[in-house]
């Protein structure tokens, strides 16, 4: 494990990366605004401040392992937005 700072930026980047994947498929498919997008950006945001909340918790006995759980969270949360933002790209095809 890097260290916070990177960890931080890692959760940013990610989560950003799929916000703005979801704004390009609402304009590539003419759905702005769609009630789906935006259910997809919900969740990545409460995702990213939940994950940002437990990066920031120092009151943890093991911070190198919460750390690291951290990471892998922020993998599977990611994953499982990717997958929902898949599933619209397919209903649309």
């Amino acid at each position: 494990m890097a260290n916070v700072r990177s960890l931080k930026r890692d959760i940013n980047n990610v989560l950003g990366d799929i916000i703005e994947a979801v704004y390009i498929w609402e304009v590539s498919t003419g759905t702005p605004n769609s009630k789906e997008g935006d259910q997809i950006i919900e969740k990545a945001i409460s995702t990213f401040d939940t994950l940002i909340e437990k990066v920031n918790d120092k009151s943890v006995e093991n911070r190198k392992a919460h750390l690291k759980e951290v990471n892998k969270e922020l993998e599977t949360q990611a994953h499982a937005l990717v997958e929902d933002l898949n599933k619209l790209s397919v209903s649309q095809a």
